[in-house]
């Protein structure tokens, strides 16, 4: 502003002064004047322009500011995540580490009673003589002993009373339950399928619920067994191991098992009492 007011108090100066001055002189007067003229348009547009860029380049910053915050809680929220992340897999490996120790102590404990289980075992098939081996069945199964007695060793046909040829044996059986005495002892009973009715058997069911009392009873006030760890079962012709088409057949269903089970405290408490992972 103060640049065109100068021009025109010039304009008006060489207009009043035109009389005073040569041609020559108005003419470079003029020239002067359409110069500044012209550089003023050129400053105002170039000014024009620096402004257009100025807000440009302020809008541009503005832009540049709210993509820089996005960016930073973009940052943020992913290193909160990582963070969680990070604490969710360490509780994920403590969890596993814990379920490891667990299964390597049931191993353990399967283990010892595996053992001891076949430590039972030989120690009792040592024990018999070959004629016994005969009529006396040693396996271990799923961790568990078992000795079947065949029928006709321990009884006369149809009754429930313990021969004296059986007595022998059973004294064997009973010193090794003596030995293992964190042992539990079940004793079952079982027939054929021939039914049988007497004034004091209605059934197979009496039979084989009686022959398996005479055994623990004979355990118990023969050999000393504590009561406390034995059962006894019948399970009349329910549980055959073989067909009873034959005869061989049937001898075979005409059994006394002794079920010898370890009671290992430990490995049942493992199973009932997993351990617990850490909380974080």
């Amino acid at each position: 502003m103060k640049t065109r007011n100068c021009l025109i108090a010039l304009f008006v100066l060489s207009v009043s002064l035109g009389s005073c001055v040569s041609n020559k002189k108005y003419a470079q007067l003029q020239n002067d004047y359409n110069t500044t003229r012209e550089s003023l348009i050129e400053c105002n547009a170039e000014g024009r322009n620096l402004k257009s860029q100025l807000e440009s380049a302020q809008k541009s910053n503005v832009e540049l500011r709210n993509g820089l915050a996005s960016l930073k809680s973009t940052l943020d929220q992913s290193m909160n995540q990582n963070l969680q992340g990070s604490v969710n897999i360490a509780k994920l490996v403590d969890e596993v580490n814990a379920s490891n120790k667990y299964i390597k102590q049931l191993v353990d404990a399967k283990s010892k009673s595996d053992s001891l289980n076949i430590a039972l075992t030989n120690k009792l098939t040592r024990s018999l003589s070959n004629e016994e081996l005969k009529d006396v069945d040693v396996k271990v199964l799923k961790g568990v002993v078992y000795i079947s007695l065949a029928d006709n060793m321990l009884f006369k046909s149809g009754s429930y009373e313990i021969s004296s040829r059986a007595m022998e044996t059973l004294s064997k059986i009973a010193k090794i339950i003596k030995d293992y005495d964190d042992y539990d002892v079940l004793v079952e009973g079982n027939t054929d399928n021939v039914p049988i009715s007497r004034t004091n058997i209605r059934n197979n069911w009496d039979l084989s619920a009686l022959r398996a009392s005479s055994v623990v009873q004979c355990l118990q006030n023969d050999f000393g067994i504590n009561p406390s760890r034995l059962s006894a079962a019948g399970r009349g012709e329910f549980n055959p191991i073989s067909d009873n088409d034959t005869e061989v057949g049937k001898q075979r269903n005409r059994r006394t098992e002794i079920i010898i089970t370890p009671k290992l405290d430990q490995f049942l408490d493992l199973i009932d009492h997993a351990p617990e992972s850490e909380q974080k």
